[in-house]
C-alpha cells in the first residue's frame, strides 16, 4: 500500500481551529520560503468561518505564530456563475466571513474573484479564470498544472469537493486546470472548478469537515473501496501523504482508519 493521508480528529472546534493554524502556518511559512507569496486555493461552504476561527486569533507563540495575509494570493477551488454579491456566491461567503474580518494590521490579501461578465458562458468564464491562474503560475505551455502552496477544501455529505461530484465526467478532465459544469447535481447548477490533477498537484491539500452530518460519508471515503473513486476518495489517492483532514470526533465516530495525533 502507497502511503496514505493524514486523518486529525479533535474532541472540541477550538483544537481543531488551533490545530489548522498552526498547519496553514506553516504551508504559508514554506510557501514564503519557496518564493515569496503563498499561493491558496479556497472552497466554500461552512470552511471560510472554519478558517475565520483558526487564522483570525490575536498570535499566542511569538513570531512563528504570524499570519501574513498581505503576502497571500486567494484563488477559489471552485465558483458559482453567481454575481458576487449573491448568497450562492462562494467570494461573498469568504468575503462575509473572512476578508472583511481581517484587522488592518494583519494586511489584505490578494484575491482573484471571477469575471462577472461571462456568467452567461461558463466556458468563458472557465476559460477567463484558467488565464488568471496562468498569469499567477506562469503561462499553460511553460508549466503542465499550476502548483497551489495549500488547496484548502470541504467535503460534501456525497463525497463532492470543489465541484467535482461523483461519477461526473469532469472528474477524467486530464488537460483543463478550471472545468466548466452546466449540470451540477447540487444547485446551482452552472459553476467552474478547479480539474483533479490540479488539486492533486498542489504541495498541501486540507480538507475540512465537521458534524454528524459527514458520518456516513467519511467512514465510506476511508473505509471502503467505492469510498476510493468518489471525488474525495480520488484527492486521498492522488495527493496521498500530501493531504490531512481535520476533522471532529463526531464527524470520524465508527471510522477505523487510523488517526494522527499530532501534525
Amino acid at each position: 500500500m502507497g502511503k496514505q493521508p493524514n486523518l486529525y480528529a479533535f474532541d472540541h472546534l477550538e483544537g481543531l481551529a488551533a490545530t489548522l493554524r498552526t498547519y496553514i502556518i506553516q504551508c504559508q511559512n514554506a510557501g514564503l520560503e519557496r518564493h515569496a507569496v503563498f499561493r491558496v486555493a479556497v472552497s466554500g461552504g461552512s470552511l471560510p468561518s472554519m478558517l475565520a476561527k483558526a487564522l483570525l486569533e490575536p498570535s499566542q507563540s511569538g513570531p512563528d505564530d504570524v499570519v501574513d495575509f498581505a503576502k497571500w494570493e486567494i484563488f477559489f477551488a471552485d465558483e458559482r456563475a453567481v454575481p458576487l454579491d449573491h448568497p450562492d456566491s462562494n467570494y461573498k461567503v469568504l468575503q462575509d466571513e473572512l476578508l472583511d474580518k481581517i484587522p488592518v494590521h494583519m494586511g489584505r490579501p490578494k484575491v482573484h474573484p471571477i469575471d462577472v461578465k461571462d456568467l452567461d458562458d461558463v466556458q468563458e468564464l472557465a476559460d477567463q479564470y484558467q488565464e488568471a491562474l496562468m498569469q499567477s503560475f506562469a503561462a499553460k505551455d511553460s508549466v503542465k498544472l499550476p502548483i497551489f502552496d495549500l488547496l484548502l477544501l470541504g467535503c460534501g455529505p456525497d463525497g463532492h469537493t470543489c465541484s467535482l461530484f461523483p461519477n461526473h465526467e469532469l472528474l477524467r478532465e486530464s488537460d483543463a486546470w478550471v472545468a466548466p459544469i452546466e449540470d451540477s447535481p447540487k444547485a446551482p447548477a452552472r459553476r467552474i472548478t478547479l480539474s483533479l490533477p490540479v488539486v492533486t498537484h498542489g504541495i498541501k491539500i486540507a480538507f475540512v469537515a465537521t458534524g454528524e452530518g459527514k458520518r456516513d460519508i467519511m467512514k465510506q471515503i476511508f473505509d471502503t473501496e467505492e469510498g476510493r473513486s468518489l471525488p474525495c476518495g480520488l484527492v486521498n489517492e492522488g495527493g496521498a501523504e500530501k493531504v490531512s483532514w481535520f476533522t471532529d470526533s463526531i464527524a470520524v465516530k465508527g471510522v477505523a482508519f487510523p488517526r494522527r495525533g499530532s501534525l
